[in-house]
């Protein structure tokens, strides 16, 4: 069997396809090789079959042979276990679905079916994909690859796992309160949260599989995540599309800026209502400080014209009423019960995750002004500005932390205590507008674990984020294979 580089680009490895280097069969064997070796420490691939990916490697084999090759032909993938696979087992994290086998793909997966890839299995997610740490009653922990002490992040941790060590080419991510982006820093990997509506969510949890809706849930999107840049330019325009895989998605908008030099960026990098360490302002500094050198138009003081209070405060309560739509009545109850009890400009999470259960008709139509005017300060901003660089999350890779009531968890912001839902501050920035939003690695902490920026980009623009990023590989960030993948 020829020598394949497991941890190279999606695009390098589809190359080596098409020239014939190895075949779909050889790349997918190593593939298997890689997974039997470390997956069962790190825990991030929890459902397989293996037959059926032997069979679509060789189909694409023979796709290839008879100059039939598709976009993705023959690369070897894993797919969230928030998505729907056909005649795969898909829980969701949830116990109660932990044998479910659905006869239809999701929309997205549908789509890179059609496309060729070779599907091998699911990747592990928490309870509902309602956490920052991936682990489940069903399915055990996962690890990160950079040190099994910590874990890869939540909820598309598994995804991020698989894609770092190169147990899969790419991956497919969820993400409503930073679940690609998150385990994207934990993992150092690429993670796009696409703009709202580009890319159908249909067959995905949350919400549960018996209550889905042909619209897309708000705020929820799907995005690739990947070693490289250019693998992500590579996967979105197939991912990008109605529910329909066989219909075209629409025109990707070309990135305004293809080199740094004439690139207009903000750097948002600390903020008081939303604390981050040192290390991650440093972080998103750095990417600033690059992009500079390189020819970029740099300003760390220039903000949208909103408060960060005022764009939390309508992310977080719209979060909260999609999570709590799908919570079984009695546990969705208890939380409402609880809004009484807080005042109501109290902008604490359990404050918010109440008022958000409790979303009425009326508050939902408030909301939704509130939305349409930021995002209408989003349009100004970026009509001076390409794009703004922020933190992906207040921490780097953070310990396992089990504790099952989350208001009892904390993160250290350098020696100060603050609440674990945290992780949402940062997240609501273009989630709340609906903007597409690319974290991609800056370099390591001083622990030795990966840390990133958060680039956020125009609506409508998601290659902007992605050129972005490939800018920021070649001034030194970006991907590194971690010890476990070494």
């Amino acid at each position: 069997m020829p020598s394949i580089n497991l941890t190279a680009s999606a695009t390098s490895l589809l190359a080596g396809l098409l020239a014939r280097r190895f075949s779909a069969g050889e790349l997918l064997e190593a593939t298997f090789a890689r997974i039997d070796a470390l997956n069962p420490t790190l825990n991030a691939i929890v459902a397989q079959d293996r037959a059926a990916a032997r069979a679509m490697a060789a189909e694409s084999d023979r796709r290839i042979a008879a100059g039939e090759a598709r976009p993705l032909e023959g690369l070897p993938i894993t797919i969230k276990d928030a998505f729907d696979v056909a005649g795969l087992p898909s829980s969701g994290g949830l116990p109660a679905y932990k044998d479910r086998v659905p006869a239809e793909d999701a929309a997205a997966v549908a789509r890179l079916r059609a496309a060729g890839v070779v599907i091998i299995g699911k990747t592990i997610v928490p309870v509902f994909s309602g956490d920052f740490q991936s682990y489940n009653p069903a399915h055990g922990i996962a690890n990160n690859p950079w040190n099994a002490e910590y874990s890869p992040g939540g909820s598309s941790g598994g995804a991020a796992v698989a894609v770092a060590t190169g147990m899969a080419a790419f991956e497919l991510g969820s993400d409503l309160g930073s679940s690609i982006r998150w385990p994207a820093q934990a993992c150092g990997v690429l993670g796009l949260k696409t703009s709202w509506g580009l890319v159908s969510t249909w067959g995905a949890v949350p919400p549960p599989p018996e209550r889905r809706t042909a619209r897309n849930v708000d705020l929820m999107v799907a995005g690739p995540i990947a070693r490289y840049a250019e693998d992500l330019d590579l996967v979105l325009p197939v991912l990008a599309g109605p529910r329909d895989a066989h219909v075209a998605g629409p025109a990707l908008a070309a990135p305004r800026h293809a080199k740094a030099k004439g690139l207009r960026v903000a750097v948002w990098a600390s903020e008081p209502f939303a604390p981050v360490t040192r290390e991650v302002s440093e972080a998103v500094r750095e990417a600033g400080r690059r992009l500079a050198a390189a020819g970029a138009l740099v300003d760390e003081a220039a903000r949208p014209g909103f408060r960060f209070t005022e764009a939390y405060e309508v992310y977080a309560l719209l979060n909260h009423a999609v999570v709590a739509y799908g919570l079984p009545p009695k546990v969705r109850a208890r939380i409402q019960a609880q809004a009484a009890k807080f005042a109501p400009g109290d902008l604490s999470h359990q404050a918010l995750q109440a008022r958000g259960a409790r979303m009425t008709p009326g508050l939902y139509q408030q909301i939704h002004q509130r939305r349409l005017a930021l995002k209408r300060q989003w349009a100004r901003f970026f009509q001076n500005y390409d794009v703004l660089l922020c933190p992906p999350a207040p921490v780097g890779a953070q310990k396992h932390d089990h504790l099952p009531d989350f208001h009892a968890r904390r993160l250290d912001i350098d020696g100060v205590e603050r609440p674990y839902l945290d992780f949402l501050c940062w997240a609501s920035l273009a989630t709340g507008a609906d903007l597409p939003a690319l974290a991609i690695p800056v370099g390591p902490s001083q622990a030795g674990m990966p840390l990133g920026v958060q680039v956020i980009a125009p609506m409508g623009e998601d290659r902007s984020a992605i050129a972005v990023g490939a800018m920021l590989e070649q001034l030194g960030g970006g991907y590194r294979v971690p010890p476990a993948a070494a």
